[in-house]
């Protein structure tokens, strides 16, 4: 994860620093996640609390995103991923076709759930058409499947296993299983549902670290790492070039 600084228009954004203190943080854990053995990054707006709902997000936060998102690209040489928080998935895509990257992750693909922002739903079918519209067909689509920090009482007579049916019903590329919360891991039930219920490639997306890799590898094909690789296991801080490469040495020791 590169967790972007505050945007602009964001209640915590500093005009003072202004973007190039936004790109100038971005670049640095780019290069320091590459050299550490990464293999991907993603691109996300965590820094911009708190989220809005998809239709009250601003140009600016999109525009501001894919400046960012650029100048990783040129940064470093691996595949790049976009998640514009909350849900927005059509910035996103219109992020990772500005800037060439290659999957958007959605943290409600398909039916629906209360977070913090209120209700969120999946919109799956308008995304797919605005894809189609932009030209991005080639850009994945990683799903959560039950995303931590929400309330999933709506879907609660749907096992995960048919939610995640749902997702690669609606042409999700990826599937991602997360923990209740930051920083927390997902359950290895969860992710034994989740795997056996289609063939698409599953994601852990939070709360691999060091200590509980070897039980996830054997049903993740990969993990979105955030808090575990920051100063303090802050998911905040500044990343932790020392916690990167115990992590990358720790998966290559199980290969």
């Amino acid at each position: 994860m590169i967790h972007l600084l505050p945007l602009p228009g964001s209640p915590r954004y500093t005009p003072e620093q202004g973007m190039a203190a936004v790109i100038r943080r971005a670049t640095d854990e780019a290069r320091i996640l590459v050299e550490s053995g990464f293999d991907a990054l993603i691109i996300e707006n965590h820094g911009d609390i708190p989220f809005l709902k998809p239709d009250d997000i601003g140009p600016e936060t999109p525009a501001a995103m894919a400046v960012a998102a650029a100048e990783v690209a040129r940064a470093v040489e691996v595949p790049l991923g976009v998640n514009c928080l909350a849900n927005a998935v059509d910035r996103s895509f219109a992020v990772a076709a500005a800037a060439g990257a290659r999957f958007v992750r959605s943290n409600q693909w398909v039916n629906a759930y209360v977070a913090n922002e209120g209700l969120v739903e999946g919109r799956a079918g308008l995304m797919l058409r605005y894809r189609r519209a932009i030209g991005a067909d080639h850009v994945a689509v990683w799903a959560d499947v039950q995303v931590k920090l929400g309330a999933h009482a709506i879907t609660a007579d749907r096992p995960l296993a048919e939610q995640a049916r749902d997702a690669a019903w609606f042409d999700a590329d990826a599937l991602i299983v997360t923990g209740a919360r930051l920083g927390d891991a997902p359950k290895a039930a969860d992710l034994r549902a989740i795997r056996a219920a289609t063939d698409l490639p599953l994601v852990a997306g939070s709360g691999v670290r060091v200590d509980n890799l070897a039980d996830i590898v054997p049903y993740a094909d990969g993990a979105v790492v955030g808090s575990s690789i920051k100063a303090g296991g802050v998911w905040h801080g500044p990343i932790d070039r020392d916690a990167c490469e115990r992590l990358c040495a720790a998966r290559d020791a199980l290969e």
